[in-house]
Order: C-alpha cells, then sequence, then structure tokens
C-alpha cells in the first residue's frame, strides 16, 4: 500500500500463460510505491512478442518518484519511444520486414489523479458505485469499424480480424500514445487487462467481481474465471483499489 496527501491505493497482479500457448507474451508492472501499473501483450504471431513485453516493464521499472503528473508522463512516454526505437532496430536487425511489437496500457497516479495511457488492445477500466466504465479505446480494426458505424458491438466480439490492432510499441514509424486523465475518487477500482482476459470474461462479470474483495482476490478470481472458459491467450490482470486519507 501506498499513501499520498489525498489518496492511499492498493494494488496487485497476476499473469498466466494460458490453456493453449506454451509461451506467455503478456508482463505487467505493479509498483504502488511510484504510482505506476502496466500490462504489456507481445504481439500475436510475431516473433519476440515475450521480448517487446518484457522491454516495456524493465525499461518503466526505475520510473516514478513524480511530483508533478505532468513530469511523470513524460517520462513514461520517453522511455516508451525508446522502446519503440529499440524494437524496431532489433526487427530490423533481423528481417527487414520482422515486427516485434507489444500493446502497452497504464495507470500512472500523483495525488488525487490518474493518467491512463495505452497502445494497443490491452485495456485500463474503472468501477465506480459499482459501475464498469473502460477508459481506454482499443486500436484495433474492428473498433474502427464499430466506431464508423460499420460494424455493431456484438458482431465486433466475433469478427474474424477481432485480434488485428492498428497501434503497438515496436511497430509502424512513429509511437503515438492516447492519454487520459481521471480524478480519483474514494472506493474507485481500477483494472488493468490484455485482452486474453476480456475476450473470456464479459464486462457483466468483471465489474461484479471488481465490486467485492481485495485487489488479490480481484486478479486471481478473473484469471480462474478466464481459465475455465478455456483462455485461448495469455491472461493478464492489474488490480488497483483507491481510497481517500
Amino acid at each position: 500500500m501506498n499513501t499520498t496527501a489525498a489518496m492511499r491505493w492498493s494494488s496487485a497482479s497476476l499473469t498466466d500463460v494460458g490453456s493453449v500457448h506454451t509461451v506467455n507474451q503478456d508482463a505487467c508492472l505493479d509498483l504502488p510505491a511510484a504510482g505506476l501499473w502496466v500490462v504489456a501483450d507481445g504481439v500475436g504471431g510475431h516473433n519476440e512478442g515475450e521480448v517487446a513485453s518484457q522491454l516495456i516493464v524493465d525499461t518503466l521499472s526505475p520510473t516514478g518518484g513524480h511530483a508533478r503528473l505532468s513530469a511523470f508522463v513524460n517520462e513514461v512516454e520517453d522511455r516508451l519511444q525508446e522502446v519503440h526505437k529499440a524494437l524496431i532496430d532489433r526487427a530490423a536487425s533481423r528481417n527487414k520486414d520482422m515486427i516485434i511489437g507489444s500493446t502497452v496500457a497504464a495507470l500512472l497516479v500523483v495525488d488525487q489523479y490518474g493518467v491512463c495511457l495505452w497502445a494497443g488492445d490491452s485495456r485500463v477500466y474503472r468501477c465506480r458505485d459499482g459501475q464498469l466504465e473502460q477508459l481506454t479505446r482499443d486500436h484495433s480494426q474492428v473498433e474502427e469499424l464499430v466506431a464508423s458505424g460499420g460494424l455493431s458491438r456484438e458482431e465486433a466480439e466475433n469478427h474474424p480480424h477481432a485480434n488485428v490492432i492498428t497501434r503497438a510499441v515496436g511497430a509502424g514509424e512513429e509511437l503515438f500514445l492516447d492519454v487520459d486523465v481521471q480524478k480519483l475518487c474514494h472506493a474507485d477500482r481500477y483494472l488493468i487487462c490484455s485482452d486474453g482476459l476480456y475476450k473470456e470474461v464479459s464486462e457483466a462479470e468483471i465489474a461484479e467481481h471488481m465490486k467485492y474483495g481485495d485487489c488479490v482476490t480481484i486478479c486471481r478470481t478473473l484469471v480462474a474465471l478466464a481459465l475455465e472458459r478455456g483462455a485461448r491467450d495469455n491472461v493478464t490482470v492489474v488490480a488497483i483499489k483507491f481510497d481517500a486519507v
């Protein structure tokens, strides 16, 4: 648990290779002392996805200790740009058409404010007053179709291109990160997860399990539920609970 002048928080994390794959290409960071939590999911179908996700969490591990949220965000963005370039260079040294990439979803907190920062389809959810809200918007082909009205939300869930993402660290010439600022409230619960969770567990189920129990229980319960459903992908969750001091 960590405390600032405005908020205190506790957190937990859990990752599992799932029931199909032999390599876990997910990685996560649970740093309550720094006010930083991250989930990275190596781009499926490409080589060394586990290298990309691990490089993200390793590079972000020393981050934190800022009195200003803007400085914290700038440092995280700068470090992710460094990873992006390193992965592009690594891929180019092997094969000009090779991609070594990973999604990233992060929550950064200073005092009463948090920032969600992401690229790809790993998500950040907030449960407030029992209501679950997805704070991130997937960078994926199906999400673009939904946004344009070309596809319904129900059709998107089973679309053959559901796994095709449009942004990732290490993919494309430039890395564009989306950022969203949140005012934290007493009893807020946040969840960061890879797509291996929400493709097996509905948002209604996620909401129900986030209402009760501590962060460790939330992580264990959600991962267990994904495994019960077959866990076709790696599953990673990070849970954070906030309370006013």
